[in-house]
């Protein structure tokens, strides 16, 4: 899967999981995800449901918070966790 393409997978996965009205034009590779701060103003609760469904969709399993939190930070940074556990 081209970089493209999983980033555009992992977006309509935010957005659908996360029930937003945003598409994925709206969302940039590098934004951060979680915080006031952010676009998308995710949150704790987001966090659980998107890394649920990545695991589920991409047979990756993210167990460690702190981690979690660390690759959760950005498309560029889940999309690079994804690459490198599959």
């Amino acid at each position: 899967m081209e970089d493209k393409e999983l980033k555009d997978s992992l977006k309509q996965l935010i957005i659908d999981t996360c029930e937003k009205d945003e598409s994925i034009e709206d969302i940039s590779d590098n934004e951060i995800l979680f915080g006031e701060e952010a676009p998308l103003q995710l949150d704790s609760m987001d966090a659980l449901q998107i890394s649920m469904a990545i695991g589920s969709t991409y047979n990756i399993k993210m167990t460690d918070s702190k981690k979690l939190r660390k690759v959760m930070e950005s498309i560029n940074t889940l999309c690079e966790f994804i690459k490198s556990n599959k």
